[in-house]
């Protein structure tokens, strides 16, 4: 029970820390410059132009009947976690616009854009780290998903791009819309570091007709790194074969493939990118 409670506490944390850092990338890096990003922060950017009301509290306003037509859709307390999120991204736009005054950062595209994107980036990987999402366009792509057959990464990537495009359109410049399209690139980089970490290790596949005991034996001694043989048989059945499965760090794998080169030439390594190794015995696979 208390192990639950921690957890929640640090998954609001994150999304406190999130939708602030996603505020902050709005406020200090894209609105000054026109660069809309994707979701509904990119939208609320465009529409404060157009009408010249507060950021935050545009953000607001197209987030809330969208999370309350979605409420069935995303889960009793997904859309409770995503509410707070909304509130919390809406009150530091404003509170960074209007009370502190947050000037803009850079008024170089490439520097907005970059450093936009990655506020933006590392915000959203918090809260969805959190358990939330910040609304818009992935409430309403939820939606549309469940009465259709489109995938929802596919819907909001079209609402990402309709944004974006409009942005070009109503600032009369195509170079807006491209350099919204880096900074919806730089986030979305973000998000999966955020989110999963960055990769360190590689999963290596080997395989060979010939008993593999031998090699593996090689490995651990030179590189102190374990793993599994599996045993089977090839697709007809007709040989047998063994593989040997680990994971092991980057800088260690051209090592690693000294090593099988000098066993033998004629073994094949099939290597993967480890994105996230969970568990404590990491190399005794």
């Amino acid at each position: 029970m208390k192990k639950n409670i921690k957890i929640e506490i640090l998954n609001y944390g994150f999304i406190l820390i999130g939708s602030m850092s996603l505020a902050f990338g709005v406020v200090a890096f894209l609105a000054p410059n026109n660069i809309a990003t994707g979701g509904a922060a990119g939208l609320a950017i465009l529409l404060h132009y157009v009408f010249n009301l507060p950021i935050g509290v545009l953000f607001l306003l197209i987030n809330v009947p969208l999370l309350i037509i979605g409420v069935k859709y995303l889960g009793e307390i997904f859309a409770i976690k995503t509410a707070i999120s909304i509130l919390l991204i809406s009150f530091f736009v404003d509170i960074f616009t209007v009370v502190i005054h947050l000037p803009n950062l850079s008024n170089n595209l490439l520097l907005a854009t970059l450093y936009g994107g990655l506020a933006i980036g590392v915000g959203l990987g918090l809260v969805f780290k959190g358990g939330a999402s910040a609304g818009g366009g992935t409430i309403l792509a939820k939606i549309v998903a469940s009465k259709t057959s489109i995938k929802t990464s596919t819907i909001v990537l079209v609402l990402d791009g309709i944004i974006v495009i409009f942005a070009g359109i109503y600032f009369k410049n195509i170079e807006i819309s491209l350099w919204s399209l880096m900074s919806i690139f730089v986030a979305i980089k973000l998000i999966d570091t955020v989110l999963i970490g960055a990769s360190n290790q590689k999963i290596v596949h080997i395989s060979s007709i010939n008993n593999l005991n031998e090699l593996s034996n090689i490995i651990t001694k030179t590189l102190g790194v374990t793993g599994t043989i599996v045993s089977g048989s090839s697709l007809s059945a007709t040989e047998h074969k063994e593989i040997i499965f680990l994971v092991i760090d980057k800088s260690r794998f051209n090592t690693l493939k000294q090593l099988v080169a000098n066993y033998d030439e004629n073994v094949k390594m099939i290597v993967m990118e480890a994105t996230e190794v969970l568990g404590k015995e990491s190399y005794g696979l």
